[in-house]
Parts: structure tokens; sequence; C-alpha cells
């Protein structure tokens, strides 16, 4: 167990908060920029530089996808809060008998509920082995409390390749990689770019869902064989219990938060206006960040059954989109100097020049697990890292769907190793990072494995 011991202490010791690191990514970038591009003759390359990034910050089409990232993430941990996911995470818990069989119904559960919805799944993994745990310490039975824990966290090995990963939902959008690539590929290669991938090219593909289906078979039976290897561990534990809004104690105009029908009817309105606006795209299996995040809407205002619930899981809910509301201006920020100085195009040249068509979805799957150790967040990696992806894929005649899924499962298997996101897990159970390393580490390595394999035989 020494090995994750440095691990934690090197992440602790060495990498500064999210923030920070982006803040160093941009001055590193700025200072390559200016080194290793230039600009036309007697125009100040620094001045551009600097142009180039406060437009990028800015960058109106990106910005609404850091909102739209930010509602998948919300609305997830919304979801959860209801009663009805409650209800459902309590049932689970029924059939806790051992360490093995709890780990293998936490990891499974956890891993189906993140392939629709990545901050449902990451919340809902996190409380469910908090359930666990506070059962087996009611009912006496021994269990290994972090291998739980890790259990819980396993959803995000597999988020990026399900129904709201970053990549594969953003490029299912009108003319999103057109303008993800002016300014970096030629007008030539543009026009070639196709006006939309769907997501049942990626997210909904054969090869996409064998891989999951081959996830979700092996990592619970890791799960499983672990857990009948390890010792019990001391649980000691409240109950985890989120407050919902008492009608007793609201008087006069607010007891229409409170009205169960008024909630009723506005949801049942939205989920309508999703039927009639995005049935064509649910028939062609076709997701975009729209369509999920207004299904979700809908369906948190039913499942709350009152504007006070809804809102008071909004409020907590709330708290984890800070990293995303000041991180991805500075992530668009550097991709504004990456593209408007040429920075993508050296780069994308440099792994056409080292790949072919073969071995570049194997060096993307490799970088974009490095790039999550700084970037942890899939949204933000796609915005630096997809220029880069799509140009050199195009290079090569490497299928798009399959460079960009390439990038979504580097992206997802390091969370296993880069604690970020296990923070609002480690805050419901009360474990610590190096609880659950050793154990996430081995399904890291399981899904490198599986996915170099499908990526090598697609």
């Amino acid at each position: 167990m020494s090995i994750t011991s440095t691990i934690e202490s090197i992440f602790k010791k060495y990498l500064p908060s999210p923030f920070t690191i982006a803040v160093f990514l941009t001055f590193l970038t700025i200072i390559l920029a200016y080194f290793f591009t230039s600009s036309p003759e007697g125009e100040s390359h620094i001045v551009n530089i600097l142009k180039y990034w406060e437009s990028g910050v800015w960058n109106n089409n990106l910005l609404v996808f850091a909102y739209q990232m930010m509602l998948i993430l919300v609305l997830g941990h919304v979801l959860v809060l209801s009663k009805p996911m409650s209800w459902l995470i309590l049932q689970i818990t029924k059939y806790v008998k051992n360490t093995a069989n709890a780990a293998l119904l936490v990891s499974l559960f956890t891993m189906l509920v993140s392939f629709f919805n990545w901050g449902l799944g990451l919340v809902f993994g996190a409380i469910l082995a908090r359930k666990v745990g506070e059962y087996a310490q009611k009912n006496n039975i021994s269990i290994n409390y972090p291998l739980i824990g890790a259990a819980g966290y396993v959803g995000l090995m597999i988020w990026h390749g399900g129904m709201s990963g970053s990549a594969p939902l953003k490029v299912s959008e009108i003319n999103h990689l057109n303008e993800l690539m002016v300014g970096i590929s030629d007008s030539t290669v543009l026009a070639g770019l196709p006006t939309s991938i769907s997501s049942s090219e990626t997210i909904f593909s054969w090869w996409n869902l064998l891989l999951f289906g081959v996830l979700l078979i092996v990592i619970p039976f890791v799960f499983y064989r672990i857990g009948k290897t390890v010792s019990a561990t001391k649980i000691s534990l409240d109950e985890y219990q989120f407050k919902s809004s008492d009608s007793n104690e609201i008087d006069g105009a607010e007891k229409l938060d409170n009205s169960k029908w008024l909630a009723i009817v506005f949801g049942l309105v939205i989920l309508c206006a999703f039927v009639f606006q995005y049935s064509g795209l649910l028939k062609s299996l076709n997701l975009t960040p729209n369509l999920l995040n207004f299904f979700m809407l809908g369906l948190a205002i039913l499942m709350h059954g009152n504007f006070r619930n809804f809102l008071n899981a909004l409020e907590e809910a709330i708290k984890d989109t800070s990293g995303i509301l000041i991180q991805f201006p500075l992530y668009f920020g550097i991709m504004g100097i990456m593209s408007g100085t040429g920075m993508v195009t050296q780069i994308a040249g440099f792994f056409v020049s080292i790949a072919n068509e073969t071995t570049l979805p194997i060096f993307t799957f490799f970088s974009a697990g490095l790039v999550n150790i700084f970037v942890p967040s899939g949204g933000g990696q796609w915005a630096v890292q997809g220029p880069i992806v799509i140009e050199s894929a195009l290079k090569l005649g490497v299928p798009l769907p399959k460079a960009i899924m390439a990038l979504a499962y580097g992206d997802q298997i390091t969370n296993m190793l880069q604690p970020f996101w296990a923070l609002p897990l480690l805050g419901i159970t009360k474990l610590k990072a190096k609880d659950i390393l050793p154990f996430s580490l081995i399904m890291m390595l399981c899904g490198i494995v599986i996915f170099l394999i499908g990526l090598l035989l697609i």
C-alpha cells in the first residue's frame, strides 16, 4: 500500500489546486507561443498573444458549453437528492451481506447510473457507499469500508463514454466541429468536416456499448474478488440525510413553493416540450447537451415533488460547479492562444509525424490520460485537446468518432488516479484519498487494458 501513500503525497506536495494549475498552464502557453510562433511583421507578438487569450476567454460558443456542463453536473446532483433516488439507494443496501457482494452491488449500480449522467453517478455512488456503510454498521455486518468507497467512485472511469460525455455530446451539435476548427484548419479541411457527429456513432456505437458492457462485467467482478480477500475495517458513521423542506413552516404565498400539483404540472410541461422538440433526435439516438439537460430539469422537478425541495437540492448541488465556472474560461483562453498562434497545427503535425492510422488513437488515449492529471475536467480538456485530436485524425485518415472516443477514454481512466473529482465522495463517505486509491488504481489498470484492446480491435 506504500505506493498509494506516495501517490497521495505527490498530489498534495507538488500539485496545487486545479485553478492554480490552470493559471500556470496559461503562463506556460503564453511563453511557448512567444518563443515558438510568430506574428506578421510590424505587429507586436506578445500583444497578439494576449489578444488571442482574451478572445478565447470570452468565446461565446465555449461559454455556452461551460454552462451546459455546469447544468449536467448540477441537475445530476439534484436528481440524486430526490426521494425516489433515496428510496432506490436504501433498497440496494438491503442486499448487503458482506464486503464482496457489497462492492459488487455498489460498483455495478454506480457505473449504470454514471453512464446516464456523470454528476448523478458521482453523488449517487458516494451516497450509496455511505448508506452501505451505515447499513453494515447498524446490522453488525463486517465490511471493508474503503473498498466500498472506491466502488462508489468507479463511475468516473466510464462517464466520458456515456450519455453525458462532454466530447461526444458537443460534436453531436450542429456546426460545433466547424466552430471549433475555424482559424486552425484551412478552408478545404473545414469544408470536409461533417456538420455533426451523431452520438449513434460515438456513445451508442456498437463498439462503445461493447466496451461498456465488458467493463460492467469485469470491474464489479474484480471488486467482488478483492472483497473476498480484504479484511474488515471499523466503521463509525452518523446517518447521512439531506434535509427537505417542512411545509408546516411556510405561510402565505410561499405555500406555492410547496405545491405538489404546481410542480407536477410544470414538470409535465417541460417533458411534453422535450418530446415535441427532441423526438427526432431521440429516434436517431443523437444526444445533445441541451436535450439531456432539458430532460433532467423536468425529471428533477417531478421527482422532488415541489419547488421548495428542488431549490434546496439545487442550493446543495451548485457548490460543485465552482471549478467549472472559473476554470473553464481559463482553458478557453489557452485554446484561444493555441489556435490563434498556430500552435494547434504544430502539435498536430508532431503527432502526425510519429503516429499512423493505427497508433494515433493509442497516442490520443495516453496523452488524454496525462492531460487529465493537470486539467481534471472532460469539458475543459476537450476545449484544449479536441482541436489537436481532430486535426491529427483528419491528416492521418483516422475516423473522427474513434479519435474522439479515444480522447474520452483516456480522460476518464485517470480519474482513478487524480483525486479531484473524488472530493465530493470523500466528503460524504468520510474517507481519505489514501483509503480508496489502492483499489481505484487496480480498476484503472483493468480499464487501461480493456480500452487499449478495444482501440486496437475496432
